[in-house]
């Protein structure tokens, strides 16, 4: 008996021994040893569909759990405007998401997923959440510092929801208007945009002094991944058609569109998405000369590369035309992770074939999930796989709405203060009988946020929270002044009321990517009849709600002040703020705003320079208590 008992000690001392062992040799879930090292002992122990997950991005509609487990899935997006719910909270958002990587968990090596989101200007599909100026508004404030303080309050919001990686920041060179994403971009001028690459230590936070620069960094909880986007070329297409090719030499592709690149991968950025649009004929998403011989090898880019929605499947003319070439130019090209977003086990199989068939060799596999590891090992993912809500107080939060005005503020930029110099009409009084507010953009807040915001295409309407530019005239004004609201008056309305003055608030309605796309760059209707109407009749500022420059020329004349204020956000009283004067105009022109369309491209520099205002024009004024 004695010796049975000694037999069973014996042999649970030694699966104990055994069990120890094997947790011990595990290195990858040992926090303490380098990143690395972790990636090289996970990397080995996978199989070839483990890995293959792991490149796989999918759409959050076509997941479950379910399906992370059984395909080992290595990513999720929210595309524009896909939620849990409609205005779905932050602890919807954390349930949602903790339901999927609980699927991940669930898996042999327990590898955890990791969640993007596109928060472009502010967490932008989540309602309720600070709404910043969009990129081309930042360019006017020329103010990385910032630009770098919206980067830090973005990620607290996308944390917020559960959230570790953003799709942010875009930095395209904006060569031409007529582009649908040039609001995306910071200016027309390289050096902007690489300045404006501050937003990633905001986003991610401060690489330390000693860091192997070029490696990814997220300093924590607080912070996310960020992805420098589109790589690249993508504001040089000809004529400005969205996902078009750009015709340039090596030297200018690399001189103006490949600046910022250099900033981004020396800032830390984890990830860079690969653009739709071609350079000089090649499929950007096919580009091995520039995704690997450039980014990866030249500027030792040690993060991963993405794909853009179903941007492999734009290789072929027309889409998905040969999905199995598709999957082998992209991947061959050096992408790391696929946004599919939709048929993953096409992908899957596809891929999976490739590699049996020696077609895609396993070094270039092995080469994706390392990267993709390293930033999920690097962010804390394997330590906190779970979301939780921490930080759901942070969504618009009121420092953050307070950062977003500031933002308002300083991304004005006033064209035109009276018909003489000798008799500005900015700042206006708040003490006053009766102001006419009039425009189809004064009193809309999706107008004044533009598109990536709540939807895709962005909205008209209340979508959100936020801010108006009329309910900001109303509040700023004195309390006896008569705020009158017309969205767009004819004459003898005007005339038959004794207005002071009026603000007309007129501009482009919300648009994303190819549906933004113009060749003539108007004012839709009744936008210009109401400047017209309006300005005709009283005195009158124009502030300009858009994307880009558009055709101001020919009312010019009639109008007595002129604000671009971009595309907002959702603080609407950082525009007021400084109409009346409690702050100073200081924004300067990101962008040259031309005369005609007909004048398109034209950049500072070109030899047919010719501008209505050339850039960086902007008039000043200083800060006054009206009255």
């Amino acid at each position: 008996m004695a010796n049975s008992q000694l037999c069973l000690l014996g042999l649970l001392i030694l699966l104990c021994s055994t069990s120890l062992g094997s947790a011990k040799h595990m290195k990858y879930k040992d926090p303490t040893l380098p990143v690395d090292v972790r990636v090289h002992d996970l990397l080995k122990r996978m199989t070839l569909a483990e890995k293959i997950g792991q490149m796989t991005q999918i759409e959050r509609k076509y997941a479950s759990a379910d399906v992370m487990k059984n395909y080992f899935i290595g990513s999720l997006l929210s595309g524009g405007g896909s939620v849990p719910r409609p205005q779905a909270s932050a602890a919807d958002w954390v349930n949602m998401i903790n339901d999927f990587q609980k699927g991940c968990l669930a898996t042999r090596l327990g590898i955890p997923m990791i969640y993007g989101i596109d928060a472009v200007h502010g967490n932008n599909n989540v309602y309720g959440a600070t709404i910043f100026p969009h990129n081309i508004g930042l360019g006017a404030t020329r103010d990385p510092v910032l630009v770098k303080r919206i980067g830090a309050a973005t990620a607290l919001e996308v944390r917020a929801t559960g959230i570790p990686y953003a799709f942010a920041p875009c930095i395209a060179v904006c060569r031409d208007p007529r582009w649908g994403r040039c609001y995306e971009s910071y200016s027309e001028d390289h050096r902007i945009v690489q300045a404006m690459t501050e937003i990633i230590p905001g986003l991610q936070g401060d690489v330390p002094a000693n860091y192997n620069k070029s490696y990814p960094y997220v300093a924590g909880k607080n912070n996310v991944a960020a992805c420098a986007k589109h790589f690249v070329g993508d504001g040089g297409t000809h004529n400005g058609i969205n996902e078009n090719n750009t015709l340039i030499d090596y030297r200018g592709l690399l001189r103006i569109h490949m600046a910022a690149y250099y900033d981004a991968v020396m800032k830390g950025v984890s990830t860079v998405m690969v653009s739709y649009s071609s350079w000089n004929g090649v499929r950007m998403h096919a580009n091995r000369k520039l995704v690997t011989g450039f980014l990866k090898n030249e500027l030792k880019f040690k993060g991963f590369v993405i794909s853009d929605w179903q941007g492999i499947d734009r290789i072929t003319t027309p889409p998905g035309a040969n999905y199995t070439y598709s999957v082998q130019a992209g991947v061959n090209a050096g992408i790391d992770m696929i946004m599919v977003p939709q048929n993953y086990v096409e992908f899957i199989n596809d891929l999976t074939l490739l590699v049996n068939k020696n077609v895609i060799p396993m070094s270039r596999i092995d080469d994706a999930v390392r990267r993709i590891l390293r930033v999920k090992f690097i962010m804390g993912l394997f330590e906190n796989p779970l979301a939780d809500l921490s930080l759901a107080d942070q969504l618009g939060k009121k420092e953050h709405r307070e950062l977003a005005r500031e933002a308002v503020r300083k991304s004005l930029v006033l064209l035109k203060n009276g018909k003489s110099k000798n008799k500005p009409m900015l700042p206006l009084s708040k003490n006053t009988p009766k102001i006419l507010v009039a425009g189809s953009h004064a009193d809309n807040l999706g107008y004044q946020c533009g598109g990536w915001t709540i939807e895709w295409l962005g909205a008209s309407g209340n979508i959100t929270i936020g801010t108006t530019i009329l309910d900001a005239i109303k509040a700023t004004v004195n309390p006896t002044t008569n705020v009158v609201y017309s969205e767009n008056p004819d004459a003898s309305f005007i005339k038959g009321n004794k207005f002071s003055y009026a603000i007309v608030v007129v501009g482009e309605p919300p648009y994303s990517e190819t549906s933004g796309d113009s060749s003539n760059l108007t004012i839709p209707d009744p936008g210009p009849s109401t400047i017209q109407t309006v300005c005709g009749a009283v005195k009158c500022v124009v502030v300009i709600i858009s994307g880009r420059p558009v055709v101001i020329q020919p009312y010019i004349a009639s109008i007595d002040a002129l604000v671009a204020a971009w595309l907002p956000g959702t603080e609407g009283q950082g525009v007021v703020d400084v109409l009346f004067g409690d702050y100073g105009f200081t924004g300067k022109l990101p962008r040259t705003w031309f005369k005609s369309a007909d004048q398109l491209p034209m950049n500072v520099g070109d030899k047919h320079y010719d501008p209505l205002f050339p850039f960086g024009f902007g008039l000043t004024t200083n800060p006054t208590n009206t009255s």
